[in-house]
C-alpha cells in the first residue's frame, strides 16, 4: 500500500501540499486531478523520493519497483526494441549472466527465475507495446537516433510500460501522443494488473482507464472511488453540503459573537461570555465553496459570412518532395458551419492537410478554390517557440493594434484571458495552459472564417478544455481540428475524417467504432501480422514494402533460436554431470524444469521464424 500520512510540501515558500493523508491499495487505478499549477507533479517527485516532506511521511512496501516516464528521451544508435527490452533490468542481468554461467546451481537458480518473469514472451510484449505506441515493425528495428523528440519520448513511454513497475507514476502520458495512440493507452492502462497512478486532463481516459480520482485541491488531497464522471457528481454535492456547513457554522459564530459582545462587560454574565469566546476558538473554520471560475475561451465572430463552399480541393497532390506526395488525388469540400476532427495516425499527412488548407503548403498538382476573402486562423502547439518570451500578453496585442488607444490594447488582452497585471506578465513566465490561450487568442484575433486546431488542448486543464469545447460549439465558422483528446472530438466535430495511405477518406462510424478498429488494428500487428487492416478499401503497400518488416522477423527470430540453443546445451552440460542425480536431486528439478521451459520458448521461436519465412516466400514470390 501507498501511505501519505499527514504529508505538507513546499516549494520556493509555496505551501502545495498542506497536511494530507491518502492510502492507495496495490492494485489500484487512480487518476491524479486538480488546477495546473497547484502540485501535481510536485507530489510525484516527493513519491519518488526526490523531493523531502516538510511534515509527515511517505511509505511505500520495500519491494516495490516505482517506475515513471523518463524526462530526456532516449537517443543513440539502439533499436526501439532494444530500448524497450532494457527497461526490464532484472531480465537484462539475468540473460547477461546466462551467457557466461557455468556453475550448474546457478544456471538452474537464473533460468528458474526466467521463467517466473516469462523472459522468453518479453519481444512479443515489448513489440505488443511499440506497436500499440504506433510503431511498425519495421520502426522497431530502426535506432532511436532516427526519430524526433516526440517519437522518441513514445519509446520512453513503450519502455516505462514494458517494465511494469509495481506503482507506476505517469505525468500526462498523451501529451505525446496522436488519438489512436490515446486509445490504445487507455485500453492498456485499464488492464493494468498492479498500482498506476496518471495525472491526465483527458476526461475520457480518466472515465475509462481508472477506477479511483485523487483530487488536489487548496492544498488538501481526496481520494474518490469511481471514474471521473462519478467524481464530479460526488465533488458537486460535498461542496454544497459543505457550503450549508459554513453557512449554518457562520451563523452559530455570530450568534456566539453576539452573546460575548453583549454580556463580556457584566460582571454576572462573565464566565458564560468567557465559555463562547472559548467555544468560538474552538470552532475549527469549514472550508465554504471557493469558486474557482475558469476563463472563458472566446472567438471573434467572423465580419462576413462567406458563401459555400469556403474551400474546394479537386485532385490535389502535396506534400514537400514532388516525388514522393504525402498525399494524392486528394478531393473534398469545406463549408461554413462544418465541424470536422482528423484522425489518423501522426507521420500519415494530417499536419500537411492543415498546412494545405491554410494555405501555407502550395499543391503539386490539382486545384484548390478559396472563397473570395477567406480568412484563416492557425493553431499549432509548436508555434509557442514563436513567441517572444521577453514580451507579455499586452505587448504581443500592442503590435496587432499599433493604432489604438491603451484602452482598446488592455480590453482586447483582457479578452483573451490576460486582465490586469496578468496582461504585462512576461511570455516566459506563462504556464503552458497561458501561452496557448495567448496562441488561441493572437491565431483568432482577425476574426477567421475557419480555424484550424492542431492539438489545441496540450497544457489545458479539464475546464479549460470545456471551455474550449464552448467556443468551438459556438464559433459561427468552419472548423477543423487535429486533438488525441477524444472529448473535444466528440463535443464538437460532426464529421470525422480519416487521413491515411497518401488519401482522406470520410469516416462513416462514430470514435466507438474507430476506437475498437484501431485497437484490432495493433492487436494483430503486435501478434505479428502486420499487414494493412484499413478499412477503407484501398490497395495493399507494394511488395517490395512487405518484406523489411518480415525480413526484420526472420532474422530475430534466428537470433533467438541461436540464444535459446546455447541455453539448452549449458543445462545438458550441467544434468550431464556425474552423480548430479544422487548428490542433488531437488538441482536435477530445477534443471529439467528449466530445459523444458527453454524447449517451449525455442519451440515457439522456431514457429516464428517459419511463419515468417513463409510470408517473405509468398511476399518475393
Amino acid at each position: 500500500m501507498l501511505s501519505l500520512n499527514d504529508i505538507s510540501v513546499r516549494i520556493a515558500g509555496r505551501l502545495l501540499i498542506d497536511q494530507s493523508t491518502v492510502q492507495i491499495v496495490p492494485g489500484a487505478r487512480v487518476g491524479f486531478v486538480g488546477r495546473n499549477g497547484v502540485g501535481k507533479s510536485t507530489l510525484f517527485h516527493a513519491i519518488r523520493g526526490e523531493l523531502p516532506t516538510e511534515t509527515g511521511s511517505i511509505s511505500i512496501p520495500p519491494r516495490w519497483r516505482v517506475g515513471s516516464l523518463a524526462q530526456e528521451a532516449p537517443d543513440g544508435p539502439e533499436s526501439l526494441i532494444d530500448v524497450v527490452l532494457k527497461a526490464d533490468l532484472e531480465r537484462a542481468a539475468l540473460l547477461h549472466e546466462a551467457e557466461t554461467a557455468h556453475d550448474p546451481h546457478r544456471i538452474a537458480d537464473i533460468q528458474t527465475r526466467l521463467v517466473d518473469i516469462d523472459a522468453h514472451s518479453a519481444p512479443a510484449r515489448a513489440a505488443a507495446i511499440l506497436s500499440g505506441l504506433g510503431f511498425s515493425t519495421a520502426d522497431q528495428a530502426r535506432s532511436c537516433s532516427e526519430f524526433s523528440g516526440g517519437w522518441r519520448m513514445r519509446v520512453a513511454l513503450a519502455a516505462t510500460l514494458f517494465a511494469a513497475p509495481d506503482l507506476l507514476l505517469l505525468d500526462e502520458p498523451t501529451n505525446y501522443l496522436d488519438l489512436e495512440g490515446t486509445l490504445w493507452l487507455e485500453d492498456h492502462l485499464a488492464n493494468y494488473p498492479r498500482t498506476v497512478i496518471v495525472i491526465s486532463h483527458d476526461r475520457d481516459l480518466l472515465d475509462t482507464s481508472v477506477d479511483q480520482i485523487l483530487h488536489l485541491d487548496r492544498g488538501k488531497l481526496t481520494l474518490y472511488k469511481g471514474t471521473y464522471s462519478s467524481f464530479e457528481e460526488q465533488r458537486a454535492t460535498r461542496e454544497m453540503l459543505d457550503a450549508k456547513h459554513a453557512k449554518k457554522q457562520m451563523d452559530e459564530r455570530k450568534r456566539l459573537q453576539a452573546f460575548v459582545d453583549r454580556f463580556k462587560a457584566k460582571a454576572s454574565k462573565a464566565k458564560q461570555a468567557q465559555s463562547r469566546v472559548k467555544m468560538l476558538e474552538r470552532m475549527k473554520p469549514v472550508t465554504a465553496l471557493v469558486t474557482q471560475d475558469v476563463r472563458e475561451i472566446t472567438f471573434p465572430t467572423p465580419d462576413k459570412i462567406l458563401s459555400p463552399p469556403i474551400i474546394a480541393v479537386d485532385g490535389v497532390s502535396v506534400g514537400y518532395d514532388p516525388a514522393k506526395p504525402v498525399l494524392n488525388n486528394v478531393t473534398l469540400r469545406i463549408d461554413n458551419d462544418d465541424r470536422i476532427a482528423l484522425l489518423g495516425s501522426n507521420g500519415n499527412g494530417k499536419s500537411t492537410l492543415v498546412k494545405l488548407l491554410a494555405g501555407k503548403l502550395p499543391p503539386f498538382s490539382g486545384k484548390v478554390v478559396r472563397a473570395d476573402k477567406l480568412s484563416v486562423g492557425y493553431f499549432a502547439q509548436h508555434q509557442t517557440d514563436e513567441l517572444d518570451l521577453d514580451g507579455s500578453a499586452y505587448d504581443h496585442l500592442r503590435r496587432l493594434m499599433p493604432n489604438e488607444t491603451e484602452t482598446k490594447v488592455r480590453a482586447r488582452t483582457g479578452a483573451i484571458g490576460f486582465s490586469g497585471k496578468a496582461g504585462d506578465t512576461k511570455v516566459s513566465s506563462l504556464s503552458g495552459g497561458e501561452k496557448a490561450r495567448l496562441l488561441l487568442g493572437l491565431a483568432t484575433f482577425y476574426g477567421p472564417n475557419m480555424i484550424i486546431l492542431d492539438e489545441p488542448t496540450n497544457h489545458l486543464d479539464i475546464d479549460s478544455r470545456a471551455a474550449l469545447a464552448e467556443a468551438i460549439n459556438d464559433f459561427p465558422g468552419a472548423i477543423i481540428m487535429v486533438s488525441h483528446d477524444r472529448y473535444l472530438i466528440e463535443a464538437c466535430a460532426d464529421q470525422l475524417w480519416v487521413v491515411a495511405d497518401r488519401a482522406v477518406t470520410p469516416y462513416d462510424g462514430d470514435l466507438d467504432d474507430y476506437r475498437r478498429s484501431v485497437l484490432t488494428a495493433r492487436g494483430m500487428r503486435a501478434s505479428g501480422r502486420d499487414r494493412n487492416e484499413r478499412s477503407n478499401g484501398k490497395p495493399a503497400r507494394a511488395k517490395s514494402e512487405k518484406r523489411v518488416p518480415l525480413k526484420q522477423k526472420i532474422s530475430t527470430a534466428e537470433s533467438e533460436i541461436a540464444r535459446i540453443t546455447g541455453i539448452i546445451e549449458k543445462i545438458d552440460a550441467a544434468l550431464a554431470l556425474p552423480d548430479l542425480f544422487k548428490r542433488d536431486p531437488k538441482q536435477v528439478a530445477q534443471l529439467t524444469k528449466a530445459r523444458a521451459s527453454a524447449a517451449d520458448a525455442l519451440q515457439r521461436a522456431e514457429d516464428e521464424w517459419l511463419e515468417a519465412s513463409s510470408s517473405y516466400d509468398e511476399a518475393t514470390g
